[in-house]
């Protein structure tokens, strides 16, 4: 069976999207998924297990000169491309008329079909001529996870229940693993939508009480106006505040996954700290916690929502979410302990 996922954007919401790789698989260990998304996060898919084909396609740069011969060359390409493989199922999980197209665009085998959402659901982007322009449409609840109405479509493009797919938690593609770096917390402050912004006084705050503990802090930036603000605190924190150079979301992942916790805002980064199962806090300053924050893992939490928290608040929840990690990684080594204990006991003199 050959799957594809059409899912383009943004970073977040691409996250959001990876467990139904594992609940497709499951559904059929046999199939292969192609994917396709927005060039700028193409990277970090190929860096992804059970991904067989990422298909880049680059219609943020393209609509800016639409008419010129970069433009339709690229799309020229971008359709071949796409259309070299026929698939079984076509799932548009963006619920866009830009991905409902592309969607649309892609060769079906004899039997093969496409699916997208029949209605929108809170704080998710839809747009209602998608469920003409595809071969079926499934309603969706109104209020609902965003990864859970990612995992939901992929369970109703078969035909199946939602609620026996839902009632696991979400898996993502990456295993937990031990940090590299030991009490280096990444603050995740990017973002593309100013409504989403911290401000740098609270950021200030909560890095001097991490620092007064001996932590280490890394700041990533990925463009000019990042860099801006990340030198910014910086020079009010000292050297123990270290700034990332600019790299690829695969090399950035990888980075990550070397740390130890995130405090982040509801912003790309933010949401691969939640998929890596890093001990987490992402900071909301809009009501989109019920649609957004982290679910299913207790070491991960998020704060405010309905207001912007302050500086305590959000160091609350992560001295919450440490304390919880702190307990989990004394069970574990208990446990480990208990169990070479017994090994040896059970070994013949």
């Amino acid at each position: 069976m050959r799957v594809l996922v059409v899912k383009l954007s943004s970073l977040g919401d691409v996250i959001q999207t990876l467990p139904v790789l594992h609940d497709i698989q499951a559904m059929h260990p046999q199939a292969q998924i192609d994917w396709v998304v927005e060039e700028a996060f193409a990277d970090l898919l190929r860096s992804v297990p059970g991904i067989t084909r990422v298909i880049p396609i680059a219609q943020r740069r393209w609509r800016r000169a639409p008419w010129s011969a970069q433009a339709r060359r690229g799309w020229k390409d971008f359709w071949a491309q796409l259309q070299a493989q026929a698939y079984d199922v076509v799932i548009d999980f963006q619920g866009l008329i830009k991905s409902a197209r592309v969607a649309r665009g892609a060769r079906l085998s004899p039997g093969g079909y496409s699916v997208t959402y029949a209605n929108a659901s809170d704080w998710c982007a839809y747009e209602w001529p998608v469920r003409w322009m595809l071969g079926r449409s499934v309603p969706m609840e109104k209020t609902i996870h965003a990864v859970a109405r990612y995992r939901s479509l992929a369970a109703r493009a078969w035909g199946l229940d939602p609620a026996t797919v839902l009632a696991q938690a979400p898996l993502y593609p990456w295993p937990a693993q031990a940090p590299a770096q030991p009490l280096c917390m990444v603050l995740a402050h990017g973002t593309t939508r100013a409504d989403n912004a911290w401000p740098m006084a609270h950021w200030q705050a909560l890095a001097q009480r991490l620092l007064a503990l001996g932590w280490t802090l890394a700041v990533p930036q990925a463009n000019d106006s990042e860099a801006q603000w990340a030198a910014q605190l910086q020079a009010a924190l000292g050297p123990d505040c270290q700034i990332w150079p600019r790299m690829g979301l695969a090399d950035l992942r990888w980075r990550m996954a070397q740390c130890s916790g995130v405090i982040g805002v509801d912003s790309g980064l933010g949401h691969l700290a939640v998929a890596l199962d890093l001990p987490t806090v992402i900071i909301f300053s809009q009501p989109r916690v019920a649609r957004a924050g982290p679910v299913g893992c207790d070491h991960q939490t998020a704060v405010g929502g309905d207001h912007v928290p302050s500086a305590d608040e959000v160091w609350a929840a992560w001295r919450g979410v440490s304390d919880i990690q702190r307990n989990m990684l004394g069970q574990m080594a208990h446990g480990q302990a208990a169990a070479v204990a017994q090994a040896k006991g059970s070994q013949p003199p």
